[in-house]
């Protein structure tokens, strides 16, 4: 049962609500605030273990100058978006070293003490460097049990002063990331008849709008009471992910729950809201959430790649004019949709469906 804590709810500012990092160390904690309930079920939190199931691709073969290989790669691409929106990519070519160096960064973040991290929340969601906790403090009446830094990473490069090899590590890290995604990307564009470069155009690529996110899963003493991230979907074309070795990763295949084992050295993708709505619906964002435990803090990094901030994302016209169908999204700018996005609370894919044309 957790125990009464003071309701921190709507009411309340972000910088009252303390770090889950902070919470987690009290000496006399033995439960979690009941503000941080969030499952009334343990079996809720359950999910299968599918992983020899969840679709692999090898980025060297997807950028193969063997014909047969591209096109096989490109038909496992099309397929994994279209069945799961959910995959894991292997030759990737970011070094193994570098993904170690930017969890390790985050930790040693993480750890600093309070008063040299960035102010703490702040109230824009689209500040380029926002330290905090749970989702939105301002909006929830129950609350995450995560602590978060997310950083703007392009078409301009933020960071926090400390710690020092923070800077370099995240900078080399997400440029890498973006050379993983125009790979992706170009697969797609071929993968549903669309010339790379209007693909580019459409969507502003050369100024995409790419954003850090360090996640803190402390240790939690009812990890099948409180949850890590709520369900939901991501904003964007693809978010990338990397962890340490603690697992966490849940998303949704055929309305069941099914537990994410990464393959060594792998970087997990999903699909997100844009990809959806510039495929008008043939590629499907996935719900995903992250569970905690109470053996081991985990972290993970997800790079969020978009379209450029000023994009109005709509359904592909080719598609449309080559399918003879309707749009099923209404055009909106991207900036827009983070605003409403991030600024609410975050509930399934519910900012997705405000763009959503009913039938």
């Amino acid at each position: 049962m957790a125990e009464t804590a003071p309701p921190l709810g709507a009411q309340h500012s972000a910088a009252s609500v303390t770090c889950v990092k902070k919470l987690s160390e009290s000496p006399d904690l033995n439960s979690i605030p009941s503000c941080y309930a969030y499952y009334t079920n343990p079996a809720e939190t359950m999910a299968s273990d599918h992983h020899d199931s969840i679709p692999t691709i090898d980025l060297s073969l997807l950028t193969s100058d063997n014909p047969d290989h591209r096109s096989k790669a490109i038909q496992d691409l099309d397929k994994a978006c279209e069945e799961w929106g959910f995959f894991m990519v292997v030759n990737h070519g970011i070094p193994e070293q570098l993904m170690r160096a930017v969890i390790d960064v985050a930790d040693e973040f993480f750890n600093l003490p309070e008063e040299e991290k960035p102010e703490f929340q702040p109230q824009n969601v689209l500040e380029p460097i926002r330290y905090g906790t749970s989702f939105n403090t301002a909006k929830e009446k129950v609350f995450w049990w995560r602590d978060f830094l997310k950083v703007f990473v392009h078409p301009q490069f933020h960071s926090p002063h400390k710690p020092q090899s923070l800077r370099e590590v995240v900078m080399e890290y997400c440029k890498r990331s973006r050379e993983v995604v125009r790979k992706l990307l170009k697969g797609i564009s071929e993968s549903l008849g669309i010339e790379e470069s209007e693909m580019e155009k459409s969507l502003g690529l050369n100024s995409s709008l790419q954003i850090f996110v360090a996640n803190l899963y402390p240790r939690c003493p009812n990890p099948d009471a409180a949850v890590g991230v709520a369900p939901h979907s991501d904003h964007g074309l693809f978010t990338l992910l990397i962890q340490n070795q603690v697992a966490g990763l849940h998303i949704q295949h055929k309305g069941n729950w099914v537990h994410v084992t990464p393959r060594p050295n792998s970087i997990l993708v999903n699909t997100a809201d844009h990809l959806e709505i510039f495929s008008n619906g043939k590629y499907k964002s996935v719900l995903h959430r992250a569970v905690v435990n109470n053996m081991k803090a985990r972290i993970s990094i997800a790079v969020a790649n978009g379209p450029s901030a000023d994009t109005v994302v709509s359904p592909a016209p080719h598609l449309l004019r080559t399918q003879d169908c309707r749009p099923a999204y209404v055009p909106m700018k991207y900036k827009d949709y983070l605003l409403t996005q991030q600024g609410s609370q975050l509930n399934g894919k519910s900012s997705l469906r405000q763009v959503q044309i009913q039938d």
